[in-house]
């Protein structure tokens, strides 16, 4: 059996790339321009989100592609319009986040994501 790497037209191994090598540009071009992203964590909960669409959720990657820190995408489900993914980052001090990740994706463009994240305190 072949596995797939695309769901929707989205060449998973790119969003790989884009992400383990903080590319804000190329990851940023997989992403609908209307796209919505989702975080919950500690300080957004699920009763109240953090929302962010175009040119926020742009600023929420490049900012988060800037910060000094290693990202390790696992434990990849790719379905037909849907991603699932696990990824593990780690700052130099040794402070660890984990995040579950959803994505939504059309005609090759992801157009919704869940980011639900926990970090070392």
């Amino acid at each position: 059996m072949t596995e797939q790497k695309s769901a929707g037209g989205l060449d998973f191994e790119t969003l790989r790339r884009a992400r383990e090598q903080r590319d804000a540009d190329l990851l940023l071009s997989l992403y609908a321009d209307d796209a919505e992203v989702r975080v919950v964590d500690r300080s957004t909960p699920p009763g109240s989100p953090r929302v962010l669409r175009g040119q926020e959720a742009a600023e929420y990657w490049r900012d988060t592609c800037a910060r000094d820190m290693t990202h390790h995408i696992e434990n990849e489900v790719i379905g037909a319009e849907r991603v699932a993914f696990n990824e593990a980052c780690e700052y130099p001090d040794g402070t660890k986040v984990l995040a579950a990740e959803t994505l939504d994706v059309r005609d090759g463009k992801i157009v919704s994501e869940t980011i639900v994240q926990a970090w070392d305190e």
